[in-house]
């Protein structure tokens, strides 16, 4: 073999090997933490900046989620929409809260802290583990779950859009009037894709736009612990 097709079969391999590495490390379970905040709540910015110091860690899916029920405090949230402040509400009875509140964190669907006090939201993260569910995969625009166990004979199955990473926000009323918040990986939108009975089963997935990054979850419905997910 000459030296130059050498080259080019060690970049190949090469090149193979490290596709081969990032979708097995895809395809490993992630902790899905989830933080329920709103720029228009005082309380809120700790748990920001909380969040921020966990999203980079590895097998750790961090999103924000922008609620809208402090908006009458003079500042309508930028981010906030009624589904995730629905998704909020829905996992209140669950976890033993009489109605929702900011700053909130939920991990995995099934355990939850205020997120705002240094380490919290580690510890978190170290207590509540991993999800354990079926196999969980994006593929060539399709979404694939593997066959398993689904308690209660079904799951839901969320499409989550978000945008990676950190941007400030400038509040100019309410609450934090004159503040610039942070918010990491921001939800943008949510959307049920169906249902999963435990059997083996692929769904379309939609087209992400504006530079969106993708998540999908398995979850109980009602607010119920989250059984899988992956993300792009």
């Amino acid at each position: 073999m000459s030296q130059s097709r050498r080259s080019k079969f060690i970049a190949l391999s090469g090149a193979l090997a490290l596709a081969a590495t990032l979708g097995a490390a895809q395809a490993q379970p992630l902790t899905v933490v989830e933080l329920f905040t709103s720029q228009g709540c005082s309380s809120c910015p700790p748990a920001n900046a909380n969040l921020i110091k966990v999203k980079d860690q590895p097998g750790v899916l961090a999103l924000s989620f922008n609620v809208t029920y402090w908006d009458y405090l003079g500042w309508k949230d930028t981010f906030g929409k009624q589904e995730f402040t629905q998704r909020q509400v829905s996992y209140e009875p669950p976890l033993g809260h009489d109605g929702p509140f900011t700053p909130q964190v939920v991990v995995n669907g099934h355990a939850d802290v205020v997120g705002a006090a240094p380490g919290e939201i580690e510890h978190l993260i170290t207590a509540t583990g991993k999800t354990g569910g079926p196999s969980l995969s994006l593929d060539g625009g399709k979404v694939v779950i593997g066959a398993g166990p689904a308690p209660g004979g079904k799951a839901d199955v969320w499409l989550v859009r978000y945008a990676r990473g950190v941007v400030q926000v400038p509040v100019a009323r309410g609450e934090n009037t004159g503040r610039t918040l942070p918010h990491a990986n921001v939800v943008h939108a949510l959307q049920k894709l169906g249902s999963w009975s435990g059997d083996a089963a692929t769904y379309a997935l939609p087209a992400a736009s504006g530079g969106l990054s993708t998540a999908v979850l398995v979850q109980s419905p009602g607010g119920g612990p989250i059984l899988a997910a992956t993300t792009n």
